[in-house]
């Protein structure tokens, strides 16, 4: 693992790899996406320009139930099912999470390219089993 140098603001040199620095970039890039949808999301869930599964005024109401006593009282999807809602206002916002739930994977994936030219196995082996094993729990494929 060649380390390359950097410097932070304070000027303490700091030692990194460059597949660190890629899982970083893009891991920095992944939040950044993330944060902005969710932003995104909420101004157009409350501002109203996409109508909600559920409007707004209607929350109250519904904050002391269980989730599952709230998915039935509400309509609201489970499980994957959110998908064919995701133009609902208040459903959109799932599209964020699931950029920042899924943005280590991707940058695991990102550094795969590193660990296999220099023969790595163990790295890229563990590597590919985290997210296998990741991509196989959001599927809900073994429940």
């Amino acid at each position: 693992m060649e380390a390359t140098t950097a410097t932070t603001t304070d000027e303490t040199p700091q030692y990194a790899s460059a597949e660190q620095f890629r899982y970083a970039a893009v891991l920095s890039i992944g939040v950044q996406a993330g944060f902005v949808m969710l932003v995104v999301s909420f101004i157009l869930y409350v501002s109203g320009v996409l109508v909600p599964l559920i409007p707004v005024e209607e929350l109250p109401k519904y904050w002391g139930l269980s989730a599952a006593e709230f998915a039935k009282a509400t309509g609201s999807p489970t499980g994957w099912d959110w998908v064919a809602q995701v133009g609902k206002g208040d459903i959109l916002n799932l599209l964020g999470i699931v950029v920042l739930a899924s943005v280590s994977s991707v940058s695991t994936l990102a550094v795969l390219p590193f660990f296999g030219r220099r023969h790595d196995r163990a790295h890229l082996v563990i590597s590919i089993l985290l997210v296998l094993v990741i991509a196989v729990s959001a599927a809900n494929i073994l429940h």
